[in-house]
């Protein structure tokens, strides 16, 4: 629109424009020192404090102090699972004051934190914490390859970076912080073997042992041969070393590995024939030029199962006296669909046998044979038999990690156990269905904190649950009713330019499962692998034409 000229000859001469005068008011927080402003802003809210950092570059400072940011930390997302535990609770202060405490004992799993003193960026750990707890994330995506992969892409992540495995292109480490780019790759074949001699990686599993040293990671393979292979990757110089293979059986005898859980120098492997085993390797095993192999490791003990079926989860844990092995499984029950159950193996950490323990999730009580309900009981089928329902379908994956168990089902639903593992006995409670989902879910994960991830058959409904204490809590049942126990991650706008982005849902992916089969098969159920840490998400997902892509929710 052009600009309009004022007309001069219809105004009177005497006519006079008068400017409104400016008000200023006086700057009273300049005046003060920056002890009583860091005082002041301690009283602040998040919002305010946030506002605050904008008003001026000694504002701003100020505002972004470390210790203001650490107690709000503190006051929203511990002191709340702190105040539950008794002991810690102090009965003389105020629950609606700002508590802030600087013992690490009072930071329960957020200790690390403290412990790392100025490094931590307290206002960057808050602002991640609340964009889980909202769900808010940023999505990017790594292209596997444009060619199909079959077998399905194995997949691991593990301190800001991804591990993938599969039959075409051997083994490789994703870095997935800035670029996201390749670190290194080796494939599955020596050099000097026709392609043939290739072997299908059926099972992957990364140390997850403290570490001094961040750079060189060690990485275990499982081949359909029922062979296992580890290698060391060192990330400062991008190449992967082959250290150790262990022969399978025979050609006529093969015997798949279907799982494989490593805590060096302790490496458990499952068989898709229910054989467990049990190895331990020499301690701290270097690799240099001169000597690129392990020593062979010992077999502490090998077991076999009649009864336990697949998903399963494999787990240790290693205390100063003890090395927990943990076998997490799907049960099939008589009449009543599926269960889980769960077999504790102790070992001595010289690698022998003390004791083993075996737990279930079935009632143990009596149980009648005919369908209907008992006319002298006066009980209908669901009260009497109220765990005749809890899992009618073969679970679609299973995740154990001490002390949750978390199952997924067809039914659009998950199942939450608690696990009791004492010193005399090992008790798995009763199931707790999880209603959020609108379609069938094919992968779940949960940590040790009970924050637990869950995705959707059609890869387009991905979860983030809060399950810390379980459901036995009053509120969490009144979060669960309300259906407010979980949220639905709504990724802002993709990085990739190929794949649109419509109300929060990539319309550029496909489901891994043909619409309308209804039918799920565990096998298959690597499609729709889903892994967490700190910061990030990672699901593996099908695309079109048989394609997978590795799709990156960070939440920072």
């Amino acid at each position: 629109m052009a600009k309009r000229y004022r007309d001069t000859e219809t105004l009177n001469d005497s006519t006079h424009i008068v400017k409104r005068a400016r008000i200023f008011r006086p700057d009273r927080l300049s005046g003060l020192s920056d002890e009583l402003l860091l005082k002041i802003f301690s009283y602040l809210s998040v919002t305010s404090l946030a506002s605050c950092q904008s008003l001026s570059h000694r504002l701003g400072t100020i505002a972004g102090d470390s210790q203001l940011w650490k107690s709000a930390y503190y006051d929203r997302f511990v002191r709340p699972r702190a105040s539950k535990i008794p002991g810690i609770r102090d009965p003389t202060v105020s629950p609606d004051t700002l508590l802030f405490s600087s013992r690490t004992s009072k930071w329960l799993d957020d200790e690390d934190l403290v412990r790392r003193g100025t490094e931590t960026n307290w206002k960057r750990q808050y602002k991640l914490r609340h964009n889980w707890s909202r769900g808010n994330c940023d999505v990017s995506e790594i292209h596997i390859g444009d060619e199909s992969i079959a077998p399905p892409l194995l997949t691991r992540l593990l301190e800001h970076m991804i591990v993938t495995a599969d039959l075409e292109s051997g083994l490789r480490a994703w870095d997935i912080n800035g670029n996201q780019q390749l670190i290194a790759t080796v494939p599955f074949v020596e050099t000097g073997h026709p392609p043939s001699e290739r072997e299908t990686p059926t099972s992957l599993a990364i140390d997850t042992r403290e570490r001094s040293d961040s750079t060189n990671i060690d990485i275990v393979v499982g081949f359909f041969t029922g062979r296992f292979s580890i290698y060391r990757l060192d990330k400062a110089g991008g190449k992967f070393t082959h250290c150790y293979t262990h022969s399978g059986l025979s050609p006529r005898s093969r015997n798949p590995i279907a799982g494989v859980a490593y805590h060096s120098p302790y490496l458990l492997t499952s068989t898709e024939k229910h054989t467990i085993s049990l190895y331990k390797f020499q301690v701290e095993q270097k690799v240099d030029e001169s000597n690129s192999s392990f020593v062979p490791p010992s077999l502490s003990c090998s077991l076999r199962s009649h009864t336990a079926w697949p998903p399963m989860s494999l787990s240790l844990r290693l205390r100063s006296d003890q090395v927990i092995v943990s076998i997490a499984f799907s049960l099939p029950t008589y009449r009543a669909g599926w269960s889980v159950g769960l077999q504790e193996i102790h070992l001595t950490p010289e690698g022998d046998i003390t004791h083993t323990r075996l737990a279930t999730a079935i009632n143990q009580g009596f149980t009648q044979l005919s369908s209907g309900s008992s006319p002298s009981s006066g009980l209908s089928r669901s009260r009497a038999q109220p765990w005749m329902d809890e899992c009618k379908s073969l679970p679609t994956s299973l995740s154990y990690n001490h002390p949750y168990l978390l199952s997924a089902h067809l039914d659009n639903t998950l199942t939450l156990y608690m696990v009791n593992s004492a010193a005399d006995s090992l008790e798995i409670s009763a199931g707790s269905r999880l209603w959020g989902h609108t379609s069938s879910v094919s992968g779940a994960s949960v940590d040790s904190r009970g924050r637990a991830v869950s995705v959707s058959s059609r890869g387009d409904e991905l979860r983030l649950w809060e399950l810390e204490g379980g459901l036995k809590p009053v509120g969490a049942r009144r979060r669960l009713a309300a259906g407010n126990l979980s949220v639905q991650v709504r990724p802002g706008k993709k990085k990739a330019k190929s794949d649109q982005v419509v109300g929060g849902v990539e319309t550029g992916w496909e489901s891994s499962h043909p619409k309308g089969t209804g039918i799920f098969d565990w096998r298959q159920s690597r499609c729709g692998w889903v892994g967490f840490d700190e910061e990030k998400v990672v699901l593996l997902r099908g695309k079109e034409l048989g394609r997978q892509a590795l799709t990156i929710y960070d939440f920072t």
